[in-house]
């Protein structure tokens, strides 16, 4: 069973290291001069040691003036030659090392951009980050350096066997105590550290969430005195990640222990062996000399060959991870026809919705018809379905059952591009780039529009009288996630964004929940402009600010148990006409 597993192992590994060898091909100039370069540096190793012989038996015992003359010059040629062979190995590695992890970083990233919503809402974003910034980095060990070091190590220890035999296969028998036991080294360790590799990487991914949110938190964590706690969590997972890093360095400690110990061993068989009396008279000390230092530099190349395994094993685990998110499906897609523009007439009829990764029934059979240039507004406690409703329309999700029709047909028959070209949103929490204020305006398709088009989107939305005053106006960058704004701004921004978008689709997700009275009536304001002739759903708690919408949706539990105008549910009585009721007295106990 073991074995099966073990060759099951194997043959995933080198499918894997396969694949992430392909990424070399682009750059193969750079890594064919690298493997000029492996390749020489070894074989000119080889040809000083097998030059051993001659400058002991030559130059010491037979004094030859003729080698007295050109063995420095051989020396110092071989060497010059071996130093360019070096840069051009290190270089060119690093060059192909670092491209390669660069095209795979781009091959994640573009990944995370057509993975569907499901896949974010399953996984920790600090694993996500943990990817581009840590795992990626393991590939540059697998695909460039070890590679590197198999090769030159390899030839190294292949050119000294060929000194050892070509002037004494009798002593070369030495070997037989060394390989089988490098061989044996080599494969222990090898399962070990892939095991330990794939807990290290999973580990990686804690660490960066646990600082992540930390860091983003960091106002709570100082006012509710979280720092304890923080750090307490922190120093469980870097405790962690501490153990796991010491068992990769204790198994590398030991496989280079083990052949050192195996090397002595070696090395004391060849001295007995090259000592026998009979062999004594039958070698000279220029061979007895070049056989040792073959072996002597044989073993520094054999515990860097058993040494690769580490970062080998490493890269190859960092590799099948970042293959499988560079695999995962894409959004699902199968619309054949083009939405050019929607009338936006929207109608969900018996919608469900069952989220995968925890079987939550988030709706349970929603009917709702929202006519063109409508103004739909739900409501309902936390929980009760209408941010999951809304999420539906750009297919963020997929119904789990029933169906969603725009202007009368699938939606799912329209292409995933230009549904989402119909749709403007503006959400509670805004979402702002490390940008000038024109870029975050303009973003994404609308990066083509003029200065103009942008300055009247924002004063359309109540922006320019506090981007007027910005250092830079419109070309002044905000900083990461606009954090030299308050949140007023921001919000104005993104609804400057929704109305040079000029979709037919609306949707307000809590646009003006935590705001001042003086923001929220500016931004109130801007949404009646940006309102105006689209079909809106708006998801809202504060009940002031939709009493004037065609239709209210009232959701509890995935289900919409009341609907109709303002005057219609007061009227009614029901659970509408409570919720308004309790915010009417929370109102006027402020007052």
């Amino acid at each position: 069973m073991s074995t099966q597993k073990v060759s099951v192992w194997d043959v995933r590994t080198w499918r894997t290291y396969k694949r992430l060898l392909g990424y070399t091909r682009r750059f193969r100039t750079a890594g064919y001069i690298a493997i000029v370069g492996m390749i020489i540096d070894p074989v000119c190793l080889s040809v000083f040691t097998g030059m051993l012989k001659p400058l002991i038996d030559n130059l010491f015992v037979e004094k030859d003036p003729y080698t007295i003359f050109w063995m420095p010059i051989w020396i110092v040629g071989i060497f010059l030659v071996r130093g360019v062979a070096s840069y051009a190995t290190d270089y060119g590695i690093a060059y192909v090392g670092r491209n390669v992890v660069q095209a795979i970083r781009i091959d994640v990233f573009a990944a995370y951009l057509r993975l569907p919503a499901a896949f974010f809402a399953r996984e920790p974003s600090g694993q996500q980050i943990s990817r581009i910034t840590y795992t990626s980095e393991q590939v540059a060990s697998a695909s460039a350096d070890s590679l590197k070091v198999a090769v030159t190590e390899g030839l190294t220890v292949v050119g000294m066997l060929c000194v050892m035999l070509y002037h004494s296969p009798y002593l070369a028998m030495a070997l037989l105590v060394l390989v089988p036991c490098v061989v044996v080294i080599v494969t222990v360790i090898s399962r070990r550290y892939r095991k330990i590799s794939k807990r290290i990487q999973g580990n990686m991914g804690t660490v960066t969430s646990a600082v992540e949110e930390a860091v983003a938190a960091n106002r709570e964590v100082r006012i509710y005195g979280g720092q304890v706690r923080e750090t307490a969590r922190f120093g469980d997972v870097a405790e962690r990640q501490r153990r796991l890093n010491l068992k990769v360095s204790s198994t590398s400690a030991m496989s280079s222990a083990t052949i050192q110990t195996t090397g002595a061993v070696a090395l004391a068989t060849l001295v007995f062996l090259g000592t026998r009396p009979h062999v004594l008279n039958s070698i000279t000390p220029g061979v007895f000399t070049a056989v040792l230092t073959a072996m002597g530099a044989m073993l520094p190349s054999l515990k860097r060959l058993a040494g690769i395994q580490a970062s080998l094993q490493k890269g190859v685990t960092a590799a099948e991870d970042l293959f499988e998110i560079i695999d995962e499906p894409a959004e699902v897609d199968t619309g054949t026809e083009e939405l050019v523009r929607t009338k936006g007439d929207i109608r969900f009829e018996d919608v469900k919705l069952v989220y995968e990764r925890n079987n939550h029934v988030a709706l349970r059979g929603v009917d709702l018809a929202c006519a063109p240039g409508t103004v739909t507004a739900l409501v309902g406690r936390s929980g009760s379905g209408k941010s999951s409703l809304v999420s539906l329309l750009p297919r963020f999700y997929e119904p789990s059952d029933g169906r969603i029709l725009i202007d009368g047909r699938d939606y799912r028959q329209y292409k995933l591009p230009s549904l989402r070209k119909q749709i403007a949103w503006v959400g509670q929490h805004v979402v702002l780039f490390d940008d000038t204020v024109a870029a975050n305006i303009a973003y994404g398709e609308m990066a083509g529009a003029s200065e103009a088009e942008i300055a009247a989107a924002a004063q359309a939305a109540n922006a320019m009288e506090f981007i007027e005053r910005l250092p830079e106006g419109l070309n002044t960058r905000i900083g990461q996630g606009g954090n030299s704004l308050s949140g007023g701004q921001r919000q104005r921004i993104a609804i400057a964004r929704a109305i040079l978008k000029n979709a037919p689709i609306l949707v307000l997700d809590e646009a003006t929940s935590a705001l001042d009275t003086e923001s929220e009536r500016l931004i109130q304001d801007a949404l009646t402009r940006l309102m105006r002739d689209r079909t809106t759903l708006v998801i809202a708690h504060r009940l002031s600010t939709i009493e004037h919408a065609d239709q209210i949706a009232v959701m509890d539990q995935g289900r919409i148990v009341e609907l109709g105008t303002h005057r219609e549910l007061i009227d009614k009585g029901g659970q509408y006409a409570a919720l308004h009721r309790m915010q009417f007295h929370e109102q006027v106990t402020a007052g």
